[in-house]
């Protein structure tokens, strides 16, 4: 788990609560239901507009790296593949085809098959490389929903706050109504610009940051697998790959 979000985004909201109080203000005052579906209603429907259905619901699914990331041991790869260059070098390549059943990566058992069966290693290279780069955009492209869920937020909650002063120039001749009109107004302000700087924005950034994290696990692996159809050294090929790490 990744405590360091946790920790976060519970010190943003209580920096913002523990404000609000020593103002003077009540956290309830933030409280506003309106605002609230204004301004998340609205940009969910923006983003849902601008997007596919795929991409859509994989930036859905992939908000869970924030707190749980995904499996980035550089460790285990290089391991993984300098026993492989250990392999062939003693046995040669047709040996490590025995290891493909033991592999749970689609990516890595395509490469390694790739290996086995001779590819040339300039070929290997880029039809791996193609692979990871393709499949890098497309992750990009789901963790960019919330990019632009940040966009639009702000400008929904200005949405709202217009939408709630118009409410309360209807009621200028009620002034009971007059406060829960501009608490909605200021709220939903409160609520769209903290939403997009807060949660939205800074999801992006770090799901970004872990498919990077990704895609150069990717590199270094096929970089690996190069090393191994060259037939270098199995220290040398190691030595490449914590370059990566560093």
């Amino acid at each position: 788990m990744d405590s360091i979000s946790f920790i976060g985004l519970a010190l943003a909201l209580a920096a913002i609560l523990v404000g609000q109080t020593l103002e003077g203000g009540h956290v309830s005052s933030l409280l506003q239901p309106t605002a609230f579906l204004i301004v998340v209603g609205g940009t969910v429907g923006a983003v849902l507009l601008q997007s596919p259905p795929r991409i859509f619901l994989d930036g859905v699914r992939m908000v869970k790296w924030v707190f749980a990331p995904p499996d980035e041991d550089y460790d285990q790869t290089i391991a993984l593949v300098t026993g492989w260059s250990t392999v062939a070098r003693r046995d040669g390549l047709l040996v490590l085809e025995r290891h493909l059943g033991g592999i749970a990566d689609p990516f890595m058992r395509r490469g390694l098959q790739m290996l086995v069966d001779g590819i040339e290693p300039a070929l290997l290279r880029e039809a791996l490389e193609v692979e990871t780069d393709a499949w890098a955009s497309r992750l990009r492209q789901s963790a960019r929903i919330w990019e632009s869920a940040g966009g639009y937020s702000p400008t929904i909650g200005i949405l709202g706050a217009v939408l709630g002063l118009i409410h309360v120039m209807e009621n200028l001749s009620d002034p009971t109504k007059l406060g829960a009109g501009i608490a909605v107004a200021f709220v939903a302000t409160i609520y769209g610009v903290g939403l997009a700087n807060l949660v939205l924005l800074p999801i992006s950034k770090k799901l970004l940051f872990h498919i990077g994290a990704l895609a150069g696990q990717r590199e270094m692996f096929i970089d690996g697998l190069i090393g191994i159809a060259n037939g270098d050294n199995p220290r040398i090929i190691e030595s490449r790959m914590r370059g990566y790490v560093h």
